[in-house]
């Protein structure tokens, strides 16, 4: 089974710079998208084959998150937890016969750790969720989750150490999400390759220097890692600025 995560940086704008010919190119059996920041009826096109599911936020070209599967779903369930993080389209629950997929786009902490404090609380929430949902069966966790875990996920981890996304307090929730029965699947086949990163900014040429984050992730349960075929970083794909991440199950 192959999966897809992309975030997308707005799929209206993402659909003018090729996304269907990818989807064609990627053949993938589930895409899951994150920052769509479009409700579903702003764009009409073509995925023939694809059934889709959606979720977008109360506030208008903000957020939102997307699963496009061949697979029929047992179960489709939208957002988690308490009220607070139910309005912004963050994340899609989708039951197959043998794991759960989550798709998620985690709140930024944005500048000066702004948010720093709802975002520990989601961390914590998330989590418990994940574990619930991992009590009845596998999880596939995938999605922009907006931290880099260690220094070798970014490319200038002295200089960003405390930035959004490279806290250590973001850090460490990364570490007990893992500790607490969960595989990064891409660290998991590759645990030393440098310069594979998902993100990278717009500004100094960042992109065409490898100046990178890898912030984007298929997390899965302990029991599914043996059921690893592939996880990759599709670098070379354009039309965001993070650009999509892989992962092939024998499932």
């Amino acid at each position: 089974m192959k999966l897809i995560s992309w975030n997308v940086n707005g799929l209206r704008a993402c659909l003018g710079k090729g996304f269907l010919d990818f989807c064609a190119f990627a053949d993938a059996d589930v895409i899951c998208l994150q920052e769509t920041k479009m409700r579903p009826e702003q764009a009409e096109f073509d995925l023939p084959g694809y059934e889709r599911f959606w979720n977008s936020a109360d506030k208008a070209g903000y957020s939102g998150t997307a699963i496009f599967t061949r697979k029929q779903p047992l179960s489709v369930t939208y957002d988690f937890g308490i009220d607070e993080h139910r309005h912004e389209g963050r994340v899609i629950t989708a039951e197959f016969e043998s794991f759960y997929l989550v798709c998620c786009y985690t709140p930024n902490s944005k500048d000066q750790l702004s948010r720093l404090a709802y975002r520990m609380a989601w961390e914590d929430d998330i989590r418990e969720y994940l574990c619930e949902l991992d009590g009845k069966k596998p999880v596939v966790y995938c999605g922009d989750l907006n931290v880099a875990h260690e220094e070798i996920d970014i490319k200038n981890p002295k200089s960003n150490r405390m930035n959004p996304g490279f806290s250590d307090e973001e850090r460490c929730k990364m570490t007990q999400l893992l500790q607490s029965g969960f595989v990064d699947t891409f660290r998991y086949l590759y645990p030393d390759r440098t310069g594979a990163y998902s993100w990278w900014s717009y500004r100094f040429n960042a992109r065409k220097n490898n100046a990178g984050w890898r912030i984007d992730y298929f997390i899965v349960s302990e029991r599914l890692k043996e059921h690893i075929r592939n996880a990759d970083i599709w670098s070379e794909v354009q039309g965001s600025d993070h650009c999509p991440v892989v992962l092939e199950l024998e499932i």
